[in-house]
């Protein structure tokens, strides 16, 4: 039977901030099975870094436990980090050193022999697009430059569980693209699995296979990207009419087709947020014209991510990070050492 790579149970982390303690993370519990892509959404200071800072034992929890890898992140803390690659937020390279050096340092203390790592970082550089700027210091590097070199530090070892931190902030959508499809290419050909975090919404409903929700150190939605859209947001089904006294009459006509509030939008519309929308709004249609109702116009909207999000706090993601902004203890957390390897 094939074991969870990931398997959390009830981490907690606390931090404590002049005097005050902070719940950063609260009772983390799931599982993640070989070969998933799982996308962590959720507002700056959700604890989105935090939980990852746990599973790849750059900082202790204050309470509960996690294998990673098979590998008790508090027993076995150099095990974990062998098999794992990690990709921070904060830049993680030497900065006097070359860009295509610090690939090669990277296998070197990840024990590569030295022809494969040369390989290796010659595959990354061509992939990731890093060949105008391998020869550069890294101190000379844009941040945008930087941010590639980070993630192909994180692939060098091609670890089978890849840990993501707002990988592709900052990058042009080449290189975004072209990250992707590098990760893409990783999973097909080696099985790996892939936990980020991201801003980027869209990334993670074209690419995830799961997506889990934070707000406020607690996971509130985990399931795919699709049963989230159905059932906690659903399509926006807006049916216009000549008058508002044609709307009004279609609100009871739509209501009997849907268990989900029929509303008037505007003056002389309705609409209805349902999962099934693209079925409701040719019903709709039908049994309003056998009302002898004229629908004069018709839209269907599918639902984003950010509407998941919106149904389950009150809020959007863009307004949980503009009222709240990044916590003490986030950046705190922040503060601690990136990288990630066999005892770097």
């Amino acid at each position: 039977m094939t074991h969870p790579i990931i398997e959390a149970q009830g981490l907690t982390k606390r931090f404590t901030v002049k005097s005050k303690t902070v719940e950063a993370v609260t009772d983390l519990t799931f599982e993640v099975t070989r070969g998933e892509l799982v996308a962590f959404l959720g507002p700056n200071g959700a604890g989105k870094s935090t939980s990852l800072r746990m599973l790849t034992t750059l900082i202790p929890p204050t309470s509960g436990t996690a294998r990673v890898v098979g590998f008790d992140i508090l027993r076995r803390p150099a095990e974990v980090r062998a098999r794992i690659g990690y990709v921070g937020q904060l830049t993680s390279g030497s900065f006097a050193q070359r860009a295509r050096d610090e690939l090669l340092s990277q296998g070197a203390f990840y024990g590569m022999p030295k022809d494969a790592a040369r390989r290796r970082a010659d595959e990354l550089i061509e992939s990731l697009d890093l060949a105008s700027f391998a020869t550069r210091a890294v101190q000379q590097l844009s941040g945008g430059q930087k941010r590639r070199l980070d993630v192909a530090l994180g692939l060098m070892h091609a670890p089978p569980l890849l840990f993501l931190d707002e990988p592709s902030t900052g990058l042009d959508p080449q290189s975004r693209a072209n990250l992707w499809q590098h990760i893409l290419d990783l999973r097909a050909q080696h099985g790996t699995t892939v936990f980020l975090t991201t801003h980027y919404l869209e990334e993670a409903d074209r690419y995830a296979e799961r997506v889990m929700v934070m707000d406020k150190g607690r996971v509130i939605a985990d399931d795919t990207a699709a049963r989230l859209k159905a059932n906690l947001a659903g399509d926006v089904v807006t049916l216009g009419f000549a008058s508002a006294d044609e709307a009004v009459r279609a609100v009871a006509v739509v209501q009997r087709l849907t268990d989900r509030d029929v509303r008037r939008e505007g003056e002389a519309s309705v609409s209805v947020t349902a999962p099934d929308g693209d079925a409701l709004l040719p019903a709709a249609v039908r049994a309003l014209d056998a009302a002898g109702l004229v629908v004069r116009h018709a839209t269907g909207v599918p639902p984003t991510l950010d509407d998941v999000f919106l149904a389950l706090t009150g809020r959007t993601l863009r307004e949980a990070e503009e009222g709240e902004g990044i916590p003490a203890e986030e950046t705190a957390a922040e503060a601690t050492t990136e990288k990630v390897g066999a005892n770097r």
